[in-house]
């Protein structure tokens, strides 16, 4: 379950009763789009259902019989948030709203790069700078993937910018091969990888152009400095190693 602090909630009004629950706002949204997947008992505040939540007080169950067909809360819940409206105050609002712009600035870093300086990525402060010059502006209420174009296109006429991914060689030593190469496969998607005569390990990884200052990080970490890494530029490039 989530607190209550986490928590909106969805309202329905039906046969002249209200039932309320108390839910997570980002789950509520999947439930009414028909996406939700998850375990709901893990994105509720309460297994319960209201006539106001915020007296705690209960509708008849006779009430719940005659309009979901049961006085199971965990079988009521999804309906009322599927067919109610999502009740969130001022600071519910402003604090999605912050969440929101922070998850969208995180994966817009994550993926764009900087096309006029050799597609070097963006650091977050650059994103959040040139978000505060344009006229675009989080939707609490709708999922940041839904909102990434709409922001780039907002972005562009004030930093060059464009998502891209990259293609990183990687030659790691024999002495740190056995457990770097564990850490470098699951950095993204290993193309080919190849253990030579001499114990060191060659990888081929591809990964959102954005996250390279920190894949170079990571394997500096794990190799003390001592591994060989080439941008491949090319499919013939690849073919090559």
């Amino acid at each position: 379950m989530i607190s209550l602090d986490e928590a909106v909630t969805a309202r329905l009004e039906s046969h002249g009763q209200r039932f309320e629950v108390l839910i997570d706002p980002d789950a509520a949204l999947a439930i009414k789009r028909g996406e939700f997947d998850g375990e709901l008992e893990d994105v509720i505040a309460a297994e319960d259902v209201f006539e106001n939540a915020d007296r705690g007080d209960r509708p008849p169950e006779d009430a719940l019989e005659e309009v979901f067909g049961t006085t199971e809360p965990i079988e009521v819940i999804p309906d009322v948030v599927r067919d109610g409206e999502i009740q969130i105050t001022a600071d519910q609002r402003r604090e999605m709203q912050e969440q929101k712009h922070r998850q969208l600035v995180q994966r817009i870093t994550r993926n764009a790069v900087n096309p006029q300086m050799d597609d070097a990525p963006h650091p977050p402060e650059r994103i959040e700078s040139a978000l505060e010059e344009t006229d675009f502006r989080v939707d609490p209420m709708e999922p940041v993937e839904n909102q990434v174009d709409e922001a780039l296109e907002a972005l562009r006429p004030v930093i060059p910018i464009r998502f891209d991914e990259v293609t990183v060689a990687v030659q790691v030593p024999a002495d740190y091969a056995g457990s770097a190469q564990a850490q470098i496969r699951q950095f993204g998607d290993l193309e080919r990888e190849e253990w030579q005569s001499d114990g060191s390990w060659i990888g081929v990884i591809t990964f959102p152009a954005g996250m390279q200052n920190d894949f170079y990080d990571l394997v500096n970490e794990h190799t003390s400095g001592e591994a060989e890494t080439e941008i491949v530029k090319d499919e013939d490039d690849l073919n090559t190693r």
